[in-house]
């Protein structure tokens, strides 16, 4: 069990009580929740600072002035504040449901207007799904975690096709992203925590134009390709 691990867990707690408590207010008042997502930065970089944790960002450039998908491997719980944290873009999550079941952090998400799947349920993703299309084609930007669940190695596994078909639909670019060293980090989660360095790697965006659905399963793979690219040091 690792030592700084035990002395963040209180911090981390007190960080994510305050600013989701703000960001519940800020969304009762902005129920676009614009407000709200911005309080996940700070939350976001004072929990890896806590951790100890740096990230380098490579190809921030890349990111679109636009709409668009970030599709990102997804290797541990330390996945989502990275995002938050230093992707440059406003954009929306997708996450699993049960999420929401956790008291002020599931409801902070809520009220930030991210979006959560319920998996077991095809009917309800699917609906959610649609959901998220609609926001994207109003010029919301989401970031999404195609393997469906945590990865328990660095391997990248198969991208679900779903997130895909939304970006295909909706006309916007793909952008991969490699989160890279997260699992030496915190190789087998938080209480096996090792400060130190991970990146993030933004890549060129993977346009939509000329796509149709029927194709996002190619353009999974295709993705797939490329955020494992980035990953290959891991």
């Amino acid at each position: 069990m690792s030592l700084r691990a035990v002395v963040a867990i209180p911090f981390i707690a007190l960080f994510t009580l305050l600013f989701g408590l703000l960001a519940i207010l800020a969304g009762l008042v902005d129920r676009r929740g614009r407000f709200a997502r911005t309080l996940g930065r700070p939350w976001a970089r004072s929990i890896l600072l806590t951790l100890g944790v740096r990230v380098d960002v490579v190809g921030a450039d890349h990111a679109p002035a636009g709409p668009a998908v970030y599709a990102a491997n997804h290797g541990s719980a330390l996945d989502i504040p990275i995002l938050l944290a230093h992707l440059p873009a406003d954009f929306r999550i997708i996450h699993k449901r049960s999420i929401y079941l956790i008291p002020v952090l599931g409801w902070s998400l809520w009220f930030a207007g991210h979006v959560g799947i319920d998996r077991r349920h095809p009917f309800r993703a699917r609906r959610s799904l649609k959901a998220a299309a609609r926001m994207v084609r109003e010029g919301a930007s989401l970031a999404v975690f195609p393997e469906g669940t945590r990865s328990p190695d660095a391997f990248v596994r198969p991208f679900k096709r779903g997130s895909f078909g939304l970006a295909t639909e909706a006309g916007v670019p793909v952008v991969p992203v490699s989160l890279v060293g997260v699992k030496r980090v915190i190789p087998r989660g938080i209480w096996t925590l090792h400060p130190g360095a991970v990146r993030m790697t933004i890549h060129a965006p993977v346009e939509t134009a000329g796509r149709t659905p029927d194709g996002a399963a190619a353009l999974a793979e295709e993705v797939r390709r490329i955020v494992a690219s980035g990953c290959q040091e891991d």
